[in-house]
């Protein structure tokens, strides 16, 4: 098992300071997620030869390892440039994860916006088909690579997404059929995988790599006003990153799915909520994790 925090919170921090910091707060390994000085949203990679050096020195130093890597590119965007950028920046992207020894990425199926946005809105995602059939072209390109270079490609169903639910990601990663394509659990969207959690997280068995770990509420109680949005018909998905016990997730049933899984992989902190207390986040979410893997694995 990995423990793995997301650094988020504190990317105020230089990569290096950065290590140090998750090395204090008593995490393993970290899970670099999107930041403009190197992997970056939807542009360029800002990453070059003393980058990397500098990076790899400070984990080394630091006694951490880069457990992973989140590319967000528009693998899926139905518009040719978007999508040819999308796999220019795929292609760095290995590059980079070679060079600093990460062996997987974790990424969505296609962020882009919601399927209610204009179609003159080309932050949007207009039809799920034509965003399947794109992110099948990308994985054309792209598996092959991956599986040449031994890498892990770790998928999540997101909210807002093309694809939000848990059934039809893992129906797309088997037909993908490739020993480096893998599946996410993301614990903060388990209200939008459907009402069964325990089914949809049994549903990734045989392919299930990494989990996000955070607490969020059930916005299906409650006649569905757990949060309120103004006005009442904006169409949006709401969720929360919170501390583990500070939502309605069933942790314990959660951590006994997992080990009755026999789940050895990525667990990684991705808490948001907390920019004010990052730090006592990170530790308190740290305590929690160590407690239910010790009562149930």
């Amino acid at each position: 098992m990995k423990h793995t925090l997301d650094p988020h919170m504190i990317r105020h921090l230089s990569l290096e300071e950065t290590c140090r910091k998750t090395a204090e707060l008593g995490y393993d390994y970290i899970e670099l997620s999107p930041r403009p000085d190197f992997l970056s949203w939807w542009t360029r990679p800002k990453v070059y030869p003393e980058r990397i050096a500098s990076f790899k020195k400070a984990l080394k130093d630091h006694g951490v390892g880069l457990a992973t890597l989140q590319p967000m590119y528009r693998w899926a965007s139905p518009y040719p440039d978007e999508w040819e950028n999308a796999i220019d920046n795929w292609k760095r992207a290995i590059e980079i994860a070679i060079e600093m020894d990460c062996p997987m990425f974790v990424s969505e199926f296609g962020r882009g916006g919601s399927p209610n946005r204009s179609l003159n809105d080309r932050s949007g995602v207009h039809r799920p088909e034509t965003c399947e059939m794109q992110f099948f072209r990308a994985m054309d390109i792209l598996v092959p690579i991956l599986e040449r270079e031994g890498l892990t490609l770790s998928l999540e169903a997101h909210p807002e997404d093309w694809l939000e639910e848990i059934a039809p990601a893992i129906d797309i990663i088997k037909t993908i059929n490739s020993p480096a394509v893998k599946a996410s659990f993301i614990a903060p969207h388990t209200f939008f995988y459907g009402p069964d959690m325990e089914a949809n997280l049994r549903a990734t068995a045989g392919h299930l790599v990494h989990v996000r770990l955070a607490d969020t509420y059930d916005h299906n109680k409650s006649s569905e006003l757990r949060y309120i949005v103004n006005p009442p018909e904006s169409k949006v998905r709401v969720h929360q990153h919170l501390d583990i016990g500070q939502g309605e997730i069933d942790w314990d049933l959660f951590f006994k799915t997992l080990a009755d899984m026999e789940f050895d992989g990525v667990l990684s902190n991705c808490v948001f909520a907390w920019e004010d207390r990052a730090e006592a986040s990170a530790a308190s979410m740290l305590a929690s994790t160590k407690s239910y893997i010790a009562k149930y694995f």
